[in-house]
């Protein structure tokens, strides 16, 4: 995966007031935590935050104006509830060669044994660990030709090298259950009887 670079600046004023003014200025306000350092309060361009954020963990090379370049990924982002405008973002601070845990996206690729089966899925993501350079954005699972009764575990993933879980890997994340049919003669017999 490759860095983002973005420029940041310090902010030496807080509360809603300088929020709300820096959100006017196309910024993003932001804190900067990790690795035993005082939290570092900047104020990010937007722009570039919200098109780096559609990538799940980006990997972010924030250069702070005046403070030198920090090595970050987002670990919570929040979002104006209407708008969907990014109004707040915490970052933790990454080393290259560092081992991080974040949770990654399941995709499923291929398509089920014929006959209606449905594919219910028990998990969305999945945590994992990785270096801080290399986290996947995404692991990709086949379910072609699974029958009903088919149960795909966390341990079933395969994840790319330099990865490993971080989770229990007995954890189900997605099965295969047959089609709940209905009984058609049941009910033209009822409706019969009306």
């Amino acid at each position: 995966m490759s860095e983002v670079k973005l420029s940041a600046q310090l902010r030496d004023t807080f509360g809603k007031g300088s929020a709300r003014q820096a959100r006017r200025d196309a910024l993003v306000p932001g804190v900067i935590y990790g690795h035993g350092q005082a939290p570092k309060h900047v104020n990010v361009e937007g722009h570039g935050l919200q098109l780096a954020l559609r990538t799940p963990n980006v990997l972010i090379s924030l250069d702070i104006a005046g403070d030198g370049t920090e090595l970050v990924i987002p670990k919570a982002v929040q979002k104006h509830p209407l708008k969907r405008s990014i109004s707040h973002v915490d970052f933790l601070i990454v080393k290259k060669g560092e081992k991080v845990t974040v949770d990654v996206a399941i995709v499923t690729e291929g398509d089920l044994a014929a006959g209606g089966n449905m594919l219910e899925t028990l998990q969305n993501t999945i945590s994992v660990e990785a270096e801080a350079t290399h986290i996947p954005t995404e692991v990709t699972v086949s379910i072609e030709g699974l029958e009903a009764g088919a149960t795909i575990h966390a341990k079933d993933l395969v994840l790319p090298a330099g990865t490993t879980l971080a989770v229990d890997g007995d954890i189900a994340v997605l099965q295969v259950v047959a089609p709940q049919a209905e009984e058609p003669a049941a009910e033209a017999a009822e409706g019969t009887e009306a």
